[in-house]
């Protein structure tokens, strides 16, 4: 990439939230053009790894490069989105490494590049860093600069380079945890041979008290509403007909698999939105686990096979659990929404 001087201006946003106050430093963006790639600090085979490009804001850190970070450290980058339940599951073992390894010479960068666009919004992304407790720097990827440089098409997705700075190891998705913690241990132990130093590397795999995925269990695939985002999976024979206001009427007939909706709502190209004061949405999934990506300001009931389960309130746009059971099954979810504004993006599961 041809490098251009930037000027770096400094927004300070006061998200008041429950623990704190954030800084989010904004940069604007470099132009695109070919992939920079990092200088290694040893010249050898493999594959260097690219810079971070098109960085729009920081969080937890005022700037930052790879290319700072080779001779120094072993880095870890964590391609992810804040409203991506995969991304979610992953969370909390990358939290403990930090943890466990920032002082052995590990540097955890994420690499937030977005799905929606409500997940560009820096005071939404620093909402999911305090709510997920992240204390290492992320960095706002929200042209997908890095991901393309990247050649990225996964979320999430998580890079090891090495203290020459060549790409170690690569994981796509969930899993996998205790092959990349071990392989973390060994590029540190690399990193410590390198430097001439000893420290005292833990030899035990971590152990994270987080949910487990039987995916072949899963079989209702991610459905997306909106225009362009729809991966098909609609029932209601309105369609989604793009900037259309639509009044969906009660189906007869529901088929597996396929949402429905009632009510009126306008399809956006990445989601629907409720524009009647009241509205329902109709999924009979299988899983065990079933979440929306949600937001406005609109009041929800969920009903389980006719059985009224839980209430909540959309605020912002997030991930919300809608489903919540202990076995892998076959149910009946009705969403009874309330208040006009609501936004559905998609349905995951787990």
């Amino acid at each position: 990439m041809k490098k251009k001087k930037t000027r770096r201006t400094t927004l300070l946003i006061a998200a008041l939230l429950l623990t704190g106050v954030f800084i989010i430093y904004l940069e604007e963006p470099r132009p695109r053009g070919t992939v920079e790639t990092v200088t290694p600090a040893v010249q050898k085979s493999g594959t260097l790894t690219p810079e971070l490009a098109g960085i729009a804001a920081y969080l937890n850190t005022q700037n930052i490069t790879l290319g700072e970070l080779v001779g120094k450290k072993v880095i870890l980058v964590d391609i992810w989105t804040y409203s991506c339940i995969n991304c979610q599951r992953t969370l909390p073992y990358i939290t403990a490494w930090h943890e466990k390894y920032k002082d052995l010479g590990l540097e955890i960068i994420g690499v937030h590049s977005p799905e929606f666009d409500f997940e560009k919004n820096p005071a939404n992304v620093a909402r999911a860093v305090e709510k997920w407790g992240i204390q290492y720097p992320v960095v706002l990827d929200n042209d997908h600069a890095t991901w393309r440089a990247f050649r990225n098409n996964y979320w999430p997705r998580k890079y090891l380079i090495d203290i020459d700075g060549y790409i170690a190891y690569d994981h796509i998705g969930e899993g996998a945890y205790d092959e990349t913690e071990r392989k973390i241990q060994e590029l540190l132990q690399e990193r410590q041979e390198r430097l001439g130093i000893s420290l005292a590397m833990p030899l035990e795999l971590s152990t994270i008290n987080a949910p487990t995925v039987n995916f072949r269990q899963i079989g209702t695939p991610e459905i997306y509403l909106g225009s362009e985002f729809t991966r098909g999976n609609f029932g209601s024979p309105e369609g989604l007909p793009h900037g259309k206001t639509i009044t969906y009427f009660a189906a007869a007939e529901r088929t597996p698999n396929n949402v429905y909706l009632e009510g009126t709502w306008t399809v956006g190209k990445d989601h629907v939105r409720l524009e009647s004061d009241t509205g329902k949405v109709h999924l009979q999934f299988t899983a065990k686990n079933a979440n929306i990506v949600a937001g406005g300001p609109s009041n929800v009931t969920t009903y389980l096979n006719g059985e009224q389960r839980e209430q909540f309130r959309t605020s912002s746009s997030d991930l919300y659990p809608v489903a919540m059971e202990k076995e892998y099954g076959t149910y009946d979810l009705t969403l009874d929404v309330t208040g006009k504004g609501f936004e559905l993006y998609t349905f995951t599961f787990g």
